[in-house]
């Protein structure tokens, strides 16, 4: 699992995601049970089935905590999951695999809970 944090934290593009204020505020106020479940519960709809329509676009930019960790992770679409995880397109997500990717969106989610948590001190 450390390599892949040390492969994101090179990519010019993946470091430059981090939650902002709304984002902190909805996850301290959602609890991260329920951020989990989200996460959880996009994966399985927008990630693991075997054909994406419009894989590439599925993940928007903005809106949720777990979508600007999806691109700050490489799990935004299957092309990413692919280049990054190692995670072949063409088939449906196993639950292993789907589980693998909330961990990760959810221990970025807990990196930058954290660092915020410090930046206040």
């Amino acid at each position: 699992m450390e390599e892949i944090w040390t492969r994101l934290s090179k990519s010019k593009f993946r470091s430059r995601w981090h939650l902002k204020e709304k984002e902190i505020n909805y996850i301290k106020e959602k609890g991260l049970d329920v951020i989990r479940s989200h996460a959880e519960d996009f994966i399985k709809k927008r990630l693991a089935p075997a054909v994406i329509p419009n894989d590439g676009k599925q993940t928007p930019m903005k809106g949720h905590p777990v979508f600007i960790a999806q691109h700050a992770t490489a799990t935004c679409c299957r092309g990413c999951l692919e280049k990054w995880h190692h995670i072949k397109k063409g088939h449906q997500l196993t639950e292993q695999e789907q589980e693998y990717i909330v961990n990760i969106i959810m221990t970025w989610i807990q990196k930058e809970m954290k660092n915020h948590s410090e930046s206040l001190e």
